[in-house]
């Protein structure tokens, strides 16, 4: 699907998630205003109130009342690929098993 087959507020959740991926957007960063961000896209403030309501949902962005809408400490884990996920499971997974076999055989060590 490329992103004129979206919808305008499909290409702003895509484009808010690319910019963590990418480390432009932080996590505790605060996006611009819904009105900012309605003339950057050249939409309508309820299209980015829909885009928003996505990323919340998504993990991505958090709310407050009154102060904006901010980047989740877990914005990057939720807005990585599957392929991405799987693999830094993967990693962790080797790295605990070595540490484990490096406890193993240094208690080999010790009780020969």
């Amino acid at each position: 699907m490329t992103a004129e087959d979206l919808q305008p507020y499909q290409r702003i959740v895509q484009d808010v998630k690319d910019q963590v991926r990418l480390g432009r957007l932080q996590s505790n960063d605060k996006l611009p205003s819904t009105r900012e961000l309605a003339d950057h896209y050249g939409v309508a403030p309820g299209t980015v109130q829909r885009a928003l309501a996505d990323l919340r949902t998504e993990g991505v962005v958090y709310s407050h009342q009154g102060r904006g809408s901010f980047i989740r400490e877990a914005a990057l884990d939720a807005v990585a690929d599957p392929t991405s996920q799987a693999i830094k499971r993967l990693e962790e997974q080797v790295a605990d098993l070595s540490e484990r076999l490096e406890r193993l055989e240094a208690g080999d060590r010790t009780s020969s």
